[in-house]
């Protein structure tokens, strides 16, 4: 683009002019042709514009539904939405010019609309990192400036409910006042807040008390509760009532009712009936019920899609009105021949549809021809990772945006997950949810998309450029362990994993490739002691991303020790995780909230506690 001009997403037809609007008038903001409510947001955005910027809403526009114009001269700015989110859209497109051109903006025209309907974010606020109202709002305005028109905050157990306190009590949760001022955030910019509250598996936070064991797949015998509540009617009504006090803090009439994951299921008080009528009609079945009580309440319902999935011949029988099925799967597509058997094995016994390990386009197929609606939903691969899986995440997101088009898919929801105490920084994910936002918008116009040099330029304004190039660096150096593994990096396995017992999933290192990994780490934390972020957190952001490589290089260490019986002694090793702890405990406070703290500080405490006194 002309002089380096970075724009995320990349827009379908952009046309430059001779000549600059230079920035030295008093702002100027005019508007026509709509009430002033509805481009509230639009004028507070550029009312310190250094030129006249008029705003207009033209539902004979030609874009289509979100779709705007954007003109630039001379004499000023102009920007023409189809609707209010089309207007506030092109708005972004104009700041993000405006950042990158201090005195002067160059002429021209652009023109562009979205590919999706839905494009979403959802980030885990459950696996103990609860972010703070301030991290929140950064996020939800990179969602607007992404052109994102969904947020969702994954839920288990950290919403204030009322009568479950004994649940919440040290997670720091959000309150329902918190949720409406995030709603109303989200409201101003765009954006739904589509809450987000699991009613299957994953709920082991709510079952490990004694009030709610008795709602458990596994009853008495076994070494504990699990994660799975039973499909039972008692079941049913406890979740539907922690939908009739979430949901009221929502303005949206969307909900994520998760339901994924049962790992239980069939193994405990309802083996039998499993066995009789088949574990996909159990699901089906307890899932309906859920679905239709909040149908019956006009809401439209989105459910995760491994199980059902999994059963292709009861896709159909999903009641279709106001259903969307969320087609999940976080590796870029993977030839099951690569896969060796005994991993295959486990992945199926774990219940893990490994046929969408393929790729999205067998999930997308499935429900294409059942005609059920669908968004798929690719990861940032951030999860397990400490740094990031960078290569994985951006063929991920790719394949899922290639099946979207190709099979017609409502949208796209980026994943977000905080797996094993969420080790990693929000930094961290911003390639993968970037890349993901600007496919969704129009994937044939990113072919050309310089990703980390708008990731500098746009979201952390590291005009040093330093931490666009760390993000790549250190994203790709679960690739040079020489170990491969699903889901998750080596560096971040062997941290979590007992000391010298982590086992490989599959392949072998050296010495010289670990010693190398180290080495690129410390250059790599060098250079982040000059970076100079100022947005999405500031200064923290090389600090909090120069923190995660330490204990990615501890990673590379303790491999070291399990696959090679050598490496630094404990003493060291002892010493050096102490520190990153602390440092650890300092940048997450800056960012998110002190509930869940302990507990994921813990799995690092753990780790050191193995070195010895």
């Amino acid at each position: 683009m002309k002089g380096q001009l970075h724009l995320l997403p990349r827009p379908r037809e952009l046309e430059f002019a001779p000549g600059v609007c230079v920035l030295d008038r008093a702002p100027e903001v005019a508007q026509r042709g709509a009430r002033a409510v509805t481009v509230a947001r639009a004028r507070e955005r550029v009312a310190g514009l250094r030129t006249r910027v008029a705003l207009r809403i033209d539902p004979a526009q030609a874009t289509g539904a979100e779709g705007f114009e954007l003109a630039i001269t001379p004499d000023g700015a102009e920007v023409s939405g189809r609707d209010a989110r089309g207007l506030n859209w092109g708005v972004s497109a104009l700041l993000q010019i405006a950042r990158q051109r201090e005195s002067q903006l160059p002429c021209l025209h652009m023109r562009d609309w979205p590919e999706l309907a839905e494009r979403g974010y959802m980030l885990d606020v459950s696996r103990d990192r609860v972010p703070t109202m301030a991290t929140v709002a950064e996020l939800v305005d990179l969602c607007e400036s992404l052109r994102l028109n969904q947020l969702q905050l994954y839920t288990e157990h950290t919403f204030a409910y009322r009568d479950h306190a004994e649940v919440w009590r040290d997670a720091s949760p959000f309150t329902p006042d918190e949720i409406r001022t995030i709603d109303g955030w989200c409201a101003a910019r765009g954006i739904e807040l589509v809450p987000n509250q699991n009613g299957f598996g994953h709920m082991e936070r709510w079952l490990r008390h004694p009030r709610y064991a008795p709602l458990a797949e596994l009853g008495e015998g076994a070494p504990g509760p699990g994660s799975t509540l039973a499909p039972t009617p008692e079941a049913v009504a406890f979740v539907r009532s922690l939908y009739a006090e979430l949901l009221p803090s929502f303005s949206s009439h969307k909900v994520n009712i998760g339901c994924d994951e049962p790992f239980e299921l069939g193994r405990g008080r309802s083996k039998e009936r499993c066995e009789r009528e088949g574990k996909g009609r159990v699901y089906l079945n307890y899932v309906s019920q859920l679905i239709s009580g909040l149908q019956a309440e006009g809401r439209t319902v989105q459910l995760w899609g491994d199980i059902i999935g999994q059963h292709p011949e009861l896709i159909p029988e999903l009641p279709r009105e106001r259903l969307v099925a969320l087609a999940w799967g976080y590796e870029a597509p993977i030839d099951p021949a690569e896969i060796p058997r005994n991993i295959w094995d486990s992945l199926v016994a774990l219940g893990v549809d490994v046929e969408a390990i393929r790729g999205f386009a067998v999930q997308a197929r499935r429900y294409q021809r059942a005609g059920v609606p669908f968004t798929v939903c690719p990861g940032t691969s951030s999860w397990l990772s400490l740094v990031g899986r960078v290569p994985n995440a951006l063929g991920n997101v790719s394949d899922a945006a290639r099946a979207a088009r190709e099979f017609g898919a409502r949208g796209m929801l980026i994943t977000d997950w905080g797996d094993l105490g969420h080790l990693q920084p929000p930094v961290v994910s911003l390639p993968g949810l970037c890349l993901g936002a600007a496919l969704a918008w129009a994937s044939e116009s990113q072919g050309e998309l310089d990703l980390f040099g708008a990731i500098d330029a746009l979201v952390v304004r590291d005009a040093t450029g330093t931490i666009g190039a760390a993000l790549a660096r250190l994203g790709e150096l679960y690739l040079r362990t020489g170990i491969r593994a699903l889901n998750s990096s080596p560096l971040a396995m062997a941290l979590l994993r007992p000391f010298r017992r982590y086992e490989p999933t599959w392949g072998r290192t050296d010495r010289a490739r670990l010693d190398a990994i180290v080495d690129e780490i410390d250059r790599t934390r060098a250079e982040l002691a000059r970076a100079a972020p100022q947005g999405f957190g500031g200064r923290i952001v090389a600090r909090e991303l120069s923190q995660a490589a330490a204990l990615a290089r501890h990673g590379a260490f303790r491999l070291m020790h399990a696959c090679l019986h050598e490496g630094p002694p404990a003493e060291l090793l002892r010493r050096e995780l102490g520190q990153a702890i602390d440092e650890q405990r300092a940048c997450w406070l800056a960012r998110s909230r002190e509930g869940g703290l302990r507990d994921s500080l813990g799995r690092l405490e753990h780790a050191r506690a193995e070195y010895g006194a």
